[in-house]
């Protein structure tokens, strides 16, 4: 498995979310969604396939596999958990969105666990 980058991980849980919306998800979902290129999807879909994140099946629709979901998941956890941290806080939720994408790739899983389990026990 390869080391994965922030853009990796957004595209991973991009794929999370509309597989929760809509069932299947195609290149050309991740691109709308994501507001990018097709070529800069096929380009993060080929990587991600090489890193054992990703499948696409014969119908080219995309699957994650279970490393895949693993990294989502936890990744989109911590994209929701600051997004709410930082609305309720008083950020525009636009504000808060964007801001919480970024926050969520730079905080060690650790780091994350401790603030979580910190603010329940408030």
């Amino acid at each position: 498995m390869k080391q994965l980058h922030a853009s990796g991980e957004d595209y991973l849980e991009a794929i999370l979310v509309l597989k929760r919306k809509k069932g299947v998800v195609r290149s050309i979902d991740v691109a709308r969604y994501l507001g990018v290129s097709k070529p800069s999807v096929c380009h993060a879909v080929n990587t991600l396939k090489d890193g054992g994140f990703l499948v696409m099946d014969e119908d080219h629709f995309l699957r994650l596999t279970d490393i895949g979901r693993d990294v989502s998941e936890k990744t989109y956890e911590k994209h929701c958990f600051f997004t709410r941290l930082l609305v309720d806080a008083g950020v525009e939720p636009k504000t808060a969105e964007q801001d919480a994408c970024r926050m969520e790739h730079a905080i060690s899983d650790d780091s994350f666990q401790k603030i979580k389990s910190g603010l329940k026990e408030k």
